[in-house]
């Protein structure tokens, strides 16, 4: 009876390279991945209408516990200020003005992060060149700037653009540094032992291999990016979801300059998913935990 108990308690052996029985991707606590995703775009609508659900009691009310909602709009009135504004082309022409000046800017800022990032840890010369520079104005907040973009500028469209640049550029170059110096130096001695160059380890292990904090990189610029455009459009723009919003602010007008933040919100959210899910396209051949999101 001994023997046949520990026969059945025993696993059963799988021959070598029998194929084994596929498992569901499960999310967390081995739900369906399906479900999980499904149940977490419920959770998140949830959470948006209670936060919606809230100022609309707070505002109603009058409530003054602390803050001061009495002066804030409702979300009639909100809603009835956006659905104003969209029939308006005025409003178009602000986003058109808003999303060149940031596709503009982040778009220079990649390539040369990117670029500098990769050169000052691949090589110490350039680095000693540059890095002092680069390391004495990254704490200079980009905004600070606006001045100096003044007066180098002849146009103000050039300055934002350049305050949108120097905002975005920092973030990138330092994440793209770091990713590179992250990089195992197994990889590289592993391709110049076969007869890799200089260029042949650029291109097929320090590119590849610096793609997921280069996709940091980008999302944390876009996001600076983001509120270095829209403070420099109020001080010195004459278009833009920016300059709108403040202007509304200066004739009180409060449900325009909550739908101009409710714009900018959602400008931000769709620039900043774009990279990321840009970003898994790229790195779809690095390993992930099983269940995550592809």
């Amino acid at each position: 009876m001994g023997a046949e108990a520990e026969v059945r308690r025993a696993p059963l052996a799988v021959p070598t390279g029998a194929p084994r029985p596929a498992r569901p991707a499960t999310g967390d606590g081995g739900t369906p991945r399906k479900v999980w995703v499904g149940w977490s775009w419920v959770v998140r609508a949830a959470s948006l209408l209670a936060a919606a659900g809230l100022w609309q009691l707070l505002t109603v009310t009058d409530a003054r516990i602390w803050l001061r909602f009495d002066r804030l709009p409702t979300l009639g009135e909100i809603g009835a200020e956006a659905g104003r504004q969209l029939t308006t082309p005025l409003y178009y022409l602000d986003l058109l003005q808003s999303l060149v000046r940031i596709l503009t800017g982040f778009g220079l800022a990649a390539v040369a992060g990117i670029t500098v990032g990769i050169a000052v840890a691949r090589s110490r010369r350039t680095g000693y060149v540059l890095l002092p520079l680069l390391e004495a104005v990254r704490p200079i907040p980009a905004i600070a700037l606006v001045p100096v973009a003044i007066l180098l500028f002849p146009a103000d469209e050039q300055g934002i653009v350049f305050i949108t640049f120097a905002a975005a550029f920092f973030p990138i170059m330092v994440s793209t540094r770091h990713a590179v110096r992250a990089l195992p130096t197994l990889w590289e001695d592993a391709v110049r032992t076969l007869g890799g160059g200089r260029r042949h380890v650029l291109r097929n292990v320090v590119l590849p291999g610096i793609l997921p904090g280069v996709f940091g990189g980008l999302s944390v610029g876009m996001g600076v990016a983001w509120i270095c455009v829209i403070s420099a459009e109020m001080i010195s723009g004459e278009f833009g979801v920016g300059y709108r919003t403040w202007s509304s602010y200066t004739v009180v007008d409060y449900p325009a300059v909550i739908v101009g933040m409710a714009t900018i919100g959602a400008l931000g959210w769709l620039t900043s998913a774009s990279i990321e899910l840009l970003g898994r396209r790229a790195t779809r051949w690095l390993p992930r935990a099983e269940g995550s999101r592809a």
